[in-house]
């Protein structure tokens, strides 16, 4: 089964949280504190696997979650870090937050590999709090959650050549023919129904081809399998049209060449900036030389005539190919701006929180806010206190006041209430 995009959740794994401890051994005066710290936890890798050609393996995969870092012990030990999570896909695959639109990485080099979510640090233990000011600090942290994406993984076939045309034109006969690829085929519609590559070999050189399934008009918006397939010559460098050209099935060549170049416009502009050249199959059908004659005084490109059952003219359009494959660069899918790892923009810094009253609770809302109160172990008076000094650093304090918060009101973050006091 071909699958070529799939939408997962991925949940980084958490850091291990620090340890509290205090070192008491005998002979050792003033032992202080002595708890480690968590590790980190782990990434979620997403690395190409050559020996791949569909996302199926992360089909029916609605989530990844990585595992936790070890927690910090006594004796300044420090939690080991979580085995990363590595999620092999197949050349070609593009990963896209769903959130902000942003690519994250665009995987078209055998090993190539991306960090999509990363595990949080580790929690502090109290031998890293320790201050002259507070030699012997009374808490520790929880380790960081890990990151969280909803991501769309999608393939996009790495060939040099696409072949583009009507259902039924005799794009896997020539496929076929001129490779070792062994597609289905059989005399009805849409007999093709996952993309086909193919690696032609010519002249101490080598390129690969790409079948893909018919087109029809209406195919950019979802009409017949085109929308499906239309993404995979995205990355051709090359489109070859294949026209049937005896017009065996009632169709005009000409306007079969016109619909395919409007779907392609209609599904991605620049798909017309590609070199094109003209397939001219089923020569041998009685109508033939009529229609190459009324199709060559319309378009202008490079035609080859092929009768692509018995293999006659392939050879001069695997030549042409070759010659056109050396002269023509491979252009980057996407401009590096839309890159996540590109965006170099910095916005002011605002207030890392929201307050709205509801119900006559005062309900905090921030990622930083958020992620204090996870990593603070309320178990000692000196952690609530640190977190409280935290709050009035962030301006948390300040903001009630100025909404009107008065003394004996409920501030809630996340599902931690307290009792707001001036």
């Amino acid at each position: 089964m071909f699958i070529d995009e799939v939408k997962i959740e991925l949940i980084a794994g958490s850091g291990g949280d620090g340890c509290m401890a205090f070192r008491r051994e005998k002979f050792v005066e003033m032992g202080g504190p002595y708890g480690g710290n968590g590790g980190k936890g782990s990434d979620i890798i997403f690395k190409v696997d050559e020996g791949l050609n569909t996302l199926i393996d992360l089909r029916y995969q609605k989530q990844i979650k990585g595992k936790k870092g070890e927690n910090g012990q006594g004796k300044g030990m420090h939690g080991a870090k979580a085995d990363d999570i590595i999620v092999k896909v197949p050349l070609g695959t593009i990963i896209t937050d769903l959130d902000t639109g942003l690519i994250i990485a665009d995987l078209t080099k055998n090993g190539d590999e991306v960090v999509v979510a990363s595990g949080g640090r580790g929690g502090r233990g109290n031998m890293a709090f320790a201050t002259k000011s507070n030699p012997a600090p009374h808490f520790a942290e929880n380790g960081e959650p890990g990151e969280i994406r909803k991501v769309k993984v999608e393939l996009k076939l790495l060939a040099d050549v696409g072949l583009v045309g009507m259902p039924s034109v005799g794009k896997s006969t020539i496929i076929s023919q001129i490779s070792s690829a062994k597609p289905k085929i059989a005399a009805y519609h849409f007999t093709t129904l996952k993309p086909n590559l193919g690696v032609v070999k010519v002249n101490n050189t080598s390129f690969v081809v790409a079948d893909l399934p018919g087109l029809i008009e209406g195919a950019s918006r979802g009409d017949g399998l085109g929308d499906q397939f239309l993404k995979h010559i995205e990355r051709t460098r090359i489109i070859a049209h294949v026209i049937d050209m005896g017009g065996t099935e009632g169709r005009d060549p000409y306007e079969d060449y016109l619909i395919i170049n409007n779907e392609l416009k209609q599904f991605n502009p620049k798909m017309l900036e590609k070199p094109q050249i003209i397939i001219a199959n089923k020569m041998d059908m009685p109508s033939s030389l009529s229609n190459l004659q009324k199709f060559k005084n319309k378009v202008n490109l490079d035609i080859y005539q092929v009768e692509a059952i018995n293999g006659i003219g392939l050879m001069e359009v695997i030549l042409a190919l070759a010659k056109m494959l050396e002269k023509t660069k491979k252009q980057p899918l996407y401009e590096k701006e839309k890159f996540e790892s590109h965006v170099l923009y910095k916005f002011k810094e605002e207030q890392p929180f929201t307050i709205i009253k509801q119900d006559n609770v005062w309900i905090v809302k921030g990622d930083k806010i958020e992620k204090l109160l996870k990593m603070t172990k309320f178990n000692t008076d000196e952690a609530a206190n640190r977190f409280a000094n935290k709050l009035r650093k962030y301006g948390v304090d300040d903001k009630l006041r100025q909404l009107g918060a008065k003394d004996g009101d409920i501030v809630r973050i996340l599902d931690f209430e307290f009792e707001y006091k001036e």
